[in-house]
């Protein structure tokens, strides 16, 4: 953090001139300009302004509208905000992009109340689409149900006895598979659980259906490799949903490496309307870490990281804790990736200048992977300091392990969303204490650490104002909180954000360019009908994006 801040702190002195004099000596006058509501830079020392002005994609006047004036020209495009606020541009740090696309083109479980329903959605999938080959669908979540379970591969059989369907959990971490699914895969009670993984079993010892992480592999041949076309189609929908939300970047999680050249050809052709930054699947990383990081000429597809995986998910009982489940005796999770596998590829990535953003969210899982960096930083020190690791969710800490963020220079990229998701269940897999750990935000920004905000989509619904509400009140959307949820860990709407904003530039080496409204700096911008910094919390998530720039370049405007 003390970097970041540091950075943060230089830039007050172009801010303050600018609001002095216009920029333009050369008599060139803006490309955009806009005023008309509250602007808020994520700059500590001039933290708001009445006017921006933009030429050749970054920003040239930030200051008083008086100012600005001086940079409208005849071709000057002036925006009026007409109240609405605008931000540095927010940055979702933590989403799986393809995946937010194929949300848009598949069957959608989001929201579904029970596993009737999820069987009628089904249903009415089929009636509707009349799909050949294994039917897929994704985004079903148990919290709340009747049924107090999981998926069974019962509730799939009453619609599709015959034809093979995989329903993905929400959390990306566990899926249902029907019977004929099962049989397809050559699954049955005598089939062993592949390491870091689990299939679930009824009384008689049967598979239920469901497959917890790594047996998800199990059925994984029954979903054909999506063809160029169907990830081109997956990608459109994506950067759709994602600038319409107020989305200027996104770290991308978990890409698989092919993307990564799509992208570029995406990029070079004008497609690519959203700043992207990518975190390659580890396993596929070997040639990309070889050759070394690389970004197309405009920087707006950048591929730097890897991605790893400690551990599996809370909800499905996946993520390694030190001890029980609390509403499972004798389940304690288990790490996806063994450590000794994860020992060289961090060695390599970081000779390479790769940086690591590891999936972990039980105790268990964090502290070994907090451990394995040190392990490598302590071999290589100086590269260490510079490395700005990730531990992805950092969901549940012993809180003797919180300051180990700070002192080994490792971000916690956190989902605000998620402890909104998980409050009504989460005490129950955890008990009461272990919540001293839990999406300990505010405990971990006061350590000294450096914090980033995302939203695991479509995990999470993805929206930025969502997920700044989450961040300050702590609350469900329907400002509901339980007794023992830590409301001392909400953030104050300065720090958060700068989860969004000026942290997540640093967190992708790209604080020189991002995160703050200052001159100089790439025009990114998002304008949001809410005012994040002044609005009763409660009113927050019923706003909505009324402008995305990126390179200023407008790619979303309401109406």
């Amino acid at each position: 953090m003390r970097f970041a801040l540091a950075a943060i702190a230089l830039l007050a002195l172009p801010l303050a001139a600018s609001a002095a004099s216009p920029i333009s000596a050369d008599g060139a006058k803006a490309d955009l300009v806009i005023w008309g509501g509250p602007i808020y830079t994520a700059v500590d020392a001039h933290p708001t302004a009445q006017a921006v002005a933009v030429r050749g994609g970054r920003i040239v006047y930030v200051g008083a509208r008086a100012g600005a004036q001086a940079e409208v020209g005849p071709n000057t495009q002036v925006i009026d905000l007409h109240g609405s606020a605008l931000f540095p541009g927010f940055t979702d740090c933590h989403a799986h992009l393809r995946e937010i696309g194929e949300r848009e083109l598949t069957l959608n479980l989001e929201g579904s109340t029970s596993a009737a329903e999820v069987s009628r959605r089904l249903a009415a999938w089929i009636a509707e689409h009349h799909p050949a080959g294994t039917i897929f669908g994704m985004g079903w979540h148990e919290a709340g149900w009747p049924e107090h379970r999981f998926l069974e591969r019962g509730d799939l059989d009453a619609v599709s006895p015959d034809q093979p369907v995989i329903l993905q959990r929400a959390d990306g971490h566990a899926l249902v598979a029907n019977s004929a699914a099962l049989r397809a895969a050559g699954v049955d009670a005598s089939t062993p659980a592949p390491p870091g993984g689990q299939i679930l079993k009824g009384a008689d010892g049967q598979p239920t259906g469901m497959l917890v992480d790594n047996a998800k592999g199990l059925v994984a041949r029954l979903l054909p490799a999506p063809s160029e076309a169907r990830k081109l189609e997956a990608y459109r929908a994506a950067f759709k949903v994602e600038t319409a939300y107020g989305w200027t970047g996104v770290h991308f999680m978990s890409v698989d490496a092919a993307d990564v050249p799509l992208l570029e050809a995406m990029d070079r052709q004008g497609e690519a309307p959203l700043r992207v930054y990518n975190a390659v699947t580890a396993d596929q990383a070997g040639a990309l870490m070889a050759a070394g990081p690389r970004a197309t000429p405009d920087g707006r597809i950048t591929t730097r990281a890897i991605k790893l995986f400690m551990d599996g998910a809370l909800g499905s009982r996946g993520a390694a804790l030190f001890a029980d489940y609390a509403d499972s005796p004798g389940a304690k999770g288990a790490f996806v990736t063994p450590p000794d596998h994860m020992r060289p590829i961090l060695a390599k990535a970081l000779a390479s200048g790769f940086q690591v953003s590891t999936h972990a969210i039980g105790d268990r899982g964090n502290a070994e992977a907090l451990s394995l960096y040190e392990q490598a930083f302590k071999a290589n020190p100086a590269a260490g300091a510079a490395a700005r690791w990730r531990i992805e969710h950092a969901q549940i800490l012993r809180p003797a392990d919180i300051p180990r963020f700070h002192a080994d220079h490792v971000i916690a990229s956190m989902q605000p969303s998620h402890a909104i998701g998980d409050l009504h269940w989460a005490g129950a897999r955890l008990g009461a204490a272990r919540l001293n750990g839990a999406y300990a935000w505010k405990s971990l920004l006061r350590s000294g650490a450096v914090v980033v905000g995302g939203s695991d989509a479509p995990v999470e619904r993805g929206a930025p104002l969502i997920e700044f509400y989450a961040a300050v009140a702590r609350k469900d959307l329907n400002g509901v909180s339980g007794p023992d949820w830590r409301p001392e860990e909400a953030l104050s709407r300065p720090e958060a954000l700068k989860l969004f904003t000026a942290s997540a530039a640093y967190a992708r080496f790209a604080e020189n360019d991002l995160g703050v409204i200052a001159v100089g700096k790439r025009a990114d911008l998002s304008a949001f009908s809410v005012d994040l910094m002044k609005a009763p919390v409660a009113e927050i998530p019923k706003g909505h994006a009324v402008l995305t720039v990126v390179d200023g370049q407008i790619v979303y405007r309401a109406g």
